[in-house]
């Protein structure tokens, strides 16, 4: 029969789930907390992990990013806890458990996981999520490519207006086939030398720059200066502006290092086009690697998403947290296998009342005419307005429209603005 690992920092857990499970047939080893679970993955691979989150010396979390950073979870893992939210068990489910049991445990309902879960022997095997993966679209094709570009030549890369998993799919893109891979919200302790040589030719990954600690900070800086000699790219995410970080401390010479090279995630707000495909591809890689059950979205759900204004948390973020967030706890959420338009609008920002979304004033006739003719009378608008405000000085309008004087000029030609001597500087 199978062994089970039992990690549970509560004796009488750990003794009622050995009892359970050994009337089922099942070889149970027990570990009172992640020290214990740790030197027992050293020499064993259980067929299974029963992970409580709670525990006083490292949380079970931490435990399965760390067995998923080294390579060691190559065994499936249900997480356990008391005090269980969506957010934990998305967490988890992202990071490679295959499912999630609320305390207290009703007996069918553990038995049922651990049959369930036993059913994934081949869960640690796969492949962490990249672009090529998702490159069925111009959109992530495109950003595939200019990300391999960017990291070509430096040791440093920095991608702007997103954190989280997006800017992981973007790492594990560019990390090295079975090279190390380091995420330094991991690195409790002072980056050392020795642990820079042990991730030579491979990856130091961080998240969100926002989040990291004095001590962090002081590991990134460290590592900054020396990842070109150990062949070790830093790939790291921020959807904060510059001024935000130094506000909260930063070392202003390492943000400049970090800015050197930077790569902005395209903003969802100027892609709606392609967000409906966008979306599904996100949804179809989430039940395909059982973070969230069997779903699909209808025609009318991936429209009021794709309409939507994903402007992230601030100037500086794309959308593309939120944009996997919604589709996540959509996914998680809906009561039915195909998420509706009823599942959306349940977990969308409520509509501006109709004064909010009133058309602004003078724009209304532009709104009733064909694009071309609209842009047309606009753009003659635009014009006549800087003359007015310019006094006709055309150096002045030039410079405010970001326009060349000689284009200027056959642009107002063009538009039937009248432009006399006396517009002339």
């Amino acid at each position: 029969m199978a062994e089970i690992l039992v990690v549970d920092d509560e004796i009488g857990i750990r003794e009622l789930l050995s009892e359970i499970l050994a009337d089922e047939g099942y070889t149970v080893r027990l570990a009172e907390n992640a020290t214990a679970a740790r030197q027992f993955r050293a020499d064993h691979t259980p067929d299974l992990v029963l992970l409580d989150i709670w525990m006083p010396d490292t949380d079970g979390i931490s435990l399965l990013k760390e067995w998923s950073a080294q390579g060691l979870l190559t065994m499936p893992v249900v997480m356990m806890s008391g005090h269980g939210t969506i957010d934990t068990a998305v967490e988890a489910t992202r990071i490679g458990a295959v499912d999630f049991l609320e305390k207290p445990i009703a007996l069918q309902k553990l038995l049922a996981t651990v049959k369930k879960a036993l059913k994934h022997d081949n869960i640690g095997k796969r492949p962490p999520l990249t672009l090529e993966s998702l490159a069925h679209t111009p959109l992530f094709r495109d950003m595939k490519k200019r990300l391999e570009q960017a990291a070509a030549k430096t040791s440093a890369l920095f991608i702007r207006g997103g954190t989280g998993s997006i800017v992981e799919i973007c790492a594990r893109t560019l990390q090295r086939p079975q090279s190390p891979w380091m995420d330094l919200f991991e690195c409790s302790s002072p980056m050392t030398q020795e642990l820079l040589e042990k991730t030579a030719g491979g990856l130091i990954y961080v998240a969100d720059l926002a989040s990291l600690g004095k001590l962090q900070q002081m590991n990134l800086a460290f590592a900054l200066e020396r990842a070109s000699r150990h062949n070790i790219l830093l790939v790291v995410a921020s959807s904060q502006p510059q001024t935000t970080l130094l506000s909260r401390g930063w070392d202003i010479q390492t943000l400049n290092r970090l800015n050197e090279v930077f790569l902005s995630l395209p903003n969802l707000a100027q892609h709606a086009d392609e967000l409906p495909e966008v979306i599904s591809l996100f949804l179809n890689q989430m039940v395909e690697r059982q973070e969230v059950p069997l779903r699909r979205f209808s025609s009318a759900a991936l429209n009021l998403l794709r309409v939507h204004k994903w402007a992230g948390d601030n100037q500086a973020s794309s959308g593309w947290n939120e944009l996997q967030a919604m589709i996540r706890n959509l996914a998680l959420s809906a009561l039915d296998e195909e998420i509706g338009e009823a599942d959306v609008q349940h977990l969308l920002p409520p509509v501006p009342p109709d004064d909010e979304l009133a058309t602004p004033e003078g724009l209304s006739e532009l709104f009733s005419q064909p694009l071309r003719e609209a842009r047309d009378a606009f753009e003659k608008h635009y014009f006549e307005h800087l003359l007015r405000m310019e006094g006709g000085n055309m150096t002045r309008v030039a410079e405010r429209s970001g326009l060349e004087r000689t284009h200027l000029y056959r642009k107002l030609k063009q538009l039937g603005v009248a432009v006399g001597r006396r517009n002339e500087d």
